[in-house]
């Protein structure tokens, strides 16, 4: 056996703790290890009761601006937590072994010897837990780290429920539909106009003459800004409604040289002597998009850099993105104003478990 670098300083004279002399001690820590992890349970519960009873607006008056949701959520989840902490710390000082050990520092690699000694020394460690033989500290322990993935599983709720068809219509459709309005007190059947192309933030509606070769601009349904001219009452373009329909309806126009465009698949006609619309909202996880490579018409996402090729139906040509950009069919009025022929024909926005993609329906022959 090599020679130890330093003479052993020995320790002090080991002193049992009292769990380890008195059998009642021990029963009574262990109970209380035990209700401590049944306390972390309980709270795990309140928890979820507390997510599904109390509104994110309610708030105590006892804790002034701070809401019940978030003083309820943060102290169940925070006392579940400290409550196991505190049962692993009882646990360990009251009932596992508590002999000293020395150690003497050995070579990086371990011999085979030092190895299986390893082995027997955790083996010693589990069984000095005395987790085997005291199956109320066992169970108890087990049912409070099972339940503490209730709050995991609680929470996804917040991550938001599948769009289901939301995302399948958005205000342009409305443009061209008939419907019955009442008009100087008379009801009656009107066809509202189709849906003019206006300038994101000003609102003022795009001539197709206006756009020169290479110019990209963001764009809406100018229903957002005049929506007595589609017969929409105000109140369903404010507030939360307007900030709906703006993030689903907009818009990128890009006008290029028409023989750079490779229409779609029964696309011949969705374009205005090379003017093109597509939807603003990336494919792959919802950003915004207009950074334009007038060269190659791509447009690439600042998120993630998908690029999307504008010249060819929205295609994918980099990047995560799964699906090409929604492309809107657009023609001019009898002023000359560009104007929507329809809503989008697939969904806008990100991908999600329900979408379908239909690739000869949208063009994609590859």
């Amino acid at each position: 056996m090599p020679e130890e670098p330093i003479a052993n300083p020995g320790l002090p004279p080991h002193e049992p703790r009292p769990t380890d002399v008195d059998p009642e001690k021990e029963k009574r820590a262990e109970r209380q290890v035990a209700a401590l992890f049944g306390l972390s349970a309980i709270s795990t519960v309140l928890f979820a009761v507390a997510y599904f009873t109390l509104d994110v607006g309610d708030n105590w008056s006892t804790f002034g601006s701070l809401g019940a949701s978030t003083v309820a959520l943060g102290a169940t989840l925070g006392l579940a937590l400290l409550f196991i902490g505190i049962a692993i710390i009882q646990w360990a000082r009251k009932l596992m072994g508590d002999h000293e050990i020395v150690e003497m520092r050995h070579p990086a690699y371990s011999e085979e010897e030092d190895r299986q000694r390893a082995l027997a020394d955790l083996k010693i460690g589990f069984e000095e837990t005395g987790i085997a033989r005291r199956p109320l500290i066992r169970n108890s322990a087990l049912g409070a780290l099972a339940l503490l993935g209730v709050p995991a599983v609680v929470l996804l709720r917040d991550l938001g429920t599948l769009p289901g068809d939301k995302l399948e219509h958005t205000i342009w459709g409305r443009g061209g539909q008939k419907i019955t309005t009442v008009v100087d007190g008379k009801e009656v059947t009107v066809t509202v106009p189709l849906m003019r192309i206006a300038r994101d933030a000003i609102g003022t509606p795009i001539l197709a003459s206006d756009l020169e070769i290479g110019d990209l601009v963001n764009a809406q349904p100018e229903v957002l800004f005049n929506p007595e001219r589609y017969y929409v009452d105000p109140s369903e373009v404010e507030g939360i409604n307007l900030q709906i329909n703006k993030s689903k309806a907009s818009l990128i126009l890009l006008r290029m040289e028409p023989d750079d465009i490779t229409p779609g698949k029964g696309r011949d006609d969705w374009d205005v002597n090379g003017i093109v619309a597509y939807s603003k909202i990336c494919t792959h996880v919802g950003c915004p998009i207009s950074l334009n490579e007038r060269t190659t018409h791509h447009l690439l996402c600042p998120c993630h850099q998908s690029t999307f090729d504008l010249a060819n139906s929205g295609k994918v040509v980099f990047g995560p993105a799964g699906r090409p950009l929604p492309q809107l069919p657009i023609t001019v009025d009898d002023q000359g104003y560009l104007v929507a022929q329809s809503d989008f024909t697939e969904p806008v926005g990100p991908s999600f478990w329900e979408r379908d993609y239909d690739r000869d329906r949208f063009g994609d022959d590859d």
